[in-house]
């Protein structure tokens, strides 16, 4: 059997990620509208979501990307970056049809160290967490 000596976290590029996922009881057009329209400001920041591949976008708090892919009722990839932050990330976000509901999947990539991975798991369980929260109240 094939090992690695990769930690929780760390991936081949030498960058850190991280992974959250839950489901909501609630279709998947629903939850895909909820995440691209009000839900937004949520995951995201207060800003318009572009539907273009390499189209840029910033939100009022200063976080700067691009559209990498937006899939309708699948996925949004975009970089990601804090204005604070010297580096870009990847976010995706997505959602899958699974019995009882939509699973909403959250994958943040390229971070810097495993303290920026600590902290970025607690904000996106707790992003993930209230978006389930809200769109389940819709």
């Amino acid at each position: 059997m094939a090992s690695n000596n990769y930690k929780t976290g760390r991936n081949r590029g030498d960058s850190f990620d991280v992974g959250v996922r839950q489901t909501a009881t609630v279709p998947l057009p629903q939850v895909w509208q909820f995440l691209v329209g009000e839900g937004l400001p949520l995951w995201l920041g207060e800003t318009e979501l572009p539907r273009e591949q390499n189209a840029e976008y910033e939100t009022a708090d200063g976080v700067r990307g691009i559209i990498h892919r937006y899939a309708e009722n699948s996925r949004v990839k975009l970089t990601w970056r804090p204005a604070d932050w010297p580096h870009n990330s990847t976010l995706t976000v997505g959602v899958k049809e699974v019995e009882g509901g939509t699973s909403i999947s959250l994958n943040h990539d390229g971070l810097a160290d495993r303290d920026e991975r600590f902290m970025m798991l607690g904000h996106w369980k707790g992003v993930v967490s209230d978006i389930v929260e809200q769109v389940e109240q819709l």
